[in-house]
């Protein structure tokens, strides 16, 4: 495929030269992504139970806090509104349930 010479230039382009400037429009353009897969939860449905009631558990103590630290101004607000709404949740229930390990391995 002809290809015009460059400006300035009165002999045509070479085969190494017409590959050197397709490299290097390749090179300027945007290199393809590289997709990683996701890896593989491994953990039970128990351990994941367990762990997700432990997380929910810590972050309502961080809410706990948040809601201490606000200050006056901010009391009557929205968003100390919804920081007391989870500071009341009782998670303590969710503590207790011992999800079934299936498989009648109960």
């Amino acid at each position: 495929m002809p290809t015009d010479p460059p400006k300035g230039d009165a002999h045509p382009l070479s085969n190494a030269e017409r590959q050197a400037r397709y490299r290097a429009r390749r090179a300027e353009q945007a290199a393809p992504a590289i997709r990683y897969r996701r890896p593989v939860d491994r953990r039970t449905r128990p351990q994941r139970w367990h762990d997700a009631v432990a997380e929910l558990l810590a972050l309502q103590v961080d809410y706990a806090a948040w809601a201490n630290a606000l200050p006056d101004a901010l009391r009557d607000t929205a968003t100390a509104e919804a920081l007391q709404a989870i500071v009341d949740l009782d998670l303590s229930e969710l503590e207790g349930i011992k999800p079934p390990r299936g498989y009648g391995r109960d």
